[in-house]
């Protein structure tokens, strides 16, 4: 980054050379992300600060194809606005035609895109209590729009684009325009998206994970056994039917899309019984605009039966109170610090591009991809197989330099899996 700042003219003119590369990072959306087909609904969810960014996509799936495009506005302000005025109450039902909006769109076979780029504090000081309420009442009560993303009937992705007060929070030095600029650099290099064809990029990117899922899932390792110098010595289980996934997702249908953009992580969900020990975080969390930092969880037979942050406490609360299960581990993800998100150096405050840059867990939902048999099976038998259920699903990052993994095999036998925060194999 340049000693010099930048003017105003200088980022105007600097951006608009991006030009030519933010069409491709929108034709990367479109044809990889959601995997757009001839006649196809697209729905998508975008900030309103990036209105022109948003244009690019549109323009983007209709040249691929898509029947019709519907746009779904995100605006900071108005939600902080509105969870200073409305009682908690009121978010405990999502309003009908919010409900019937998504679940129509995901049962007529809609491509959801969301375009996520957000102020990390965005929310400070309001009760977590209500995003946590209004996010509960979504993800049960919009239940075909959940289910379509979560047992593989939609194709989804999620991919950033900036917007001026979370590029501030990760540049706070510089000038609001110039954090922007930066912020658009850092999103198509860590996107991989900042060359001529990144299209072919994401092929290659995605033949890489095969490696790394070949040796996970010819293992079938009954533990990971994770420890750190800041405290971490965890004990995760795994299922007897758990299955390795990373890359590209696929459709029940066959449809092969890239539900994040960026990805670096392979994953799956364990035995949502089976968890044991202590776990730190390597970095902040960043739910519902708000930020959690510092903090730790202790499990006891898969569930957390203490925990603790230095600053939001009482959001931690709140996600680990969700719910029944919301308590219990949905997944485990290997990620190695050898990626373009961890070699930037750059702390994101956003768990798209943060989660890419380390091993995480996530408390709440698992994946019935991750499991033979569970795209086939229903709430009860996902919970019989032991993937955990919840309206809820959070990830944080626990992956520091110094961690080390190993897989346990059922006769208690380790092998060296991570060494120092990377893949046995990269030392």
């Amino acid at each position: 980054m340049s000693l010099v700042p930048m003017t105003d003219e200088e980022c105007r003119i600097a951006t608009d050379a991006l030009s030519e590369q933010l069409d491709l990072y929108a034709n990367l959306l479109v044809k990889k992300g959601v995997a757009i087909r001839p006649g196809q609904e697209l729905v998508l969810q975008a900030p309103v600060e990036r209105a022109d960014f948003a244009r690019r996509v549109v323009a983007a799936a209709y040249r691929a194809g898509a029947g019709h495009v519907t746009l779904i506005w995100n605006d900071d302000a108005i939600t902080r606005l509105t969870y200073e005025n409305v009682p908690t109450e009121w978010f405990e039902q999502t309003p009908s035609w919010k409900i019937e909006q998504l679940n129509s769109l995901a049962k007529a076979g809609a491509a959801f895109l969301f375009l996520e780029g957000s102020d990390p504090n965005a929310l400070k000081g309001i009760d977590p209590a209500k995003p946590a309420t209004a996010s509960r009442a979504r993800n049960t009560q919009c239940k075909a729009f959940r289910e379509g993303m979560d047992f593989g009937r939609n194709v989804w992705c999620i991919a950033g684009v900036p917007v001026t007060a979370w590029a501030k929070q990760v540049f706070p030095d510089l000038a609001p325009a110039e954090a922007v600029y930066r912020l658009w650099q850092l999103i198509l290099a860590t996107s991989r998206a900042d060359g001529e064809d990144p299209e072919s990029v994401w092929e290659t990117h995605n033949a890489s994970f095969e490696k790394t899922k070949r040796f996970l899932n010819k293992h079938h390792f009954d533990a990971l056994r994770y420890q750190a110098a800041n405290g971490t010595d965890l004990t995760v289980g795994m299922t007897a039917g758990h299955i390795w996934d990373g890359g590209a997702g696929r459709t029940t249908s066959g449809t092969a899309f890239f539900p994040n953009i960026p990805t670096e992580e392979v994953f799956t969900s364990p035995d949502r019984m089976r968890a044991d020990g202590i776990v730190y975080s390597a970095m902040p969390l960043v739910h519902a605009g708000q930020v959690v930092r510092d903090f730790w969880l202790r499990f006891e037979g898969g569930s957390v039966v203490d925990y603790d942050a230095e600053q939001g406490r009482d959001v931690l609360k709140h996600i680990i109170e969700a719910d029944e299960n919301s308590c219990r581990l949905g997944e485990c993800a290997l990620v190695s610090k050898n990626t373009p998100i961890r070699q930037s150096k750059t702390l994101f405050f956003d768990t798209l591009y943060d989660e890419n840059a380390s091993c995480h867990l996530a408390l709440g939902m698992g994946f019935p991809e991750c499991i033979e048999g569970g795209l086939d099976a229903d709430r009860d038998g996902l919970l019989a197989m032991g993937v955990n259920q919840s309206s809820t699903h959070v990830d944080f990052m626990i992956g520091s330099d110094d961690m080390n993994i190993w897989g346990v095999a059922a006769d208690g036998a380790e092998t060296s899996v991570f060494v120092n925060g990377q893949w046995a194999w990269e030392e």
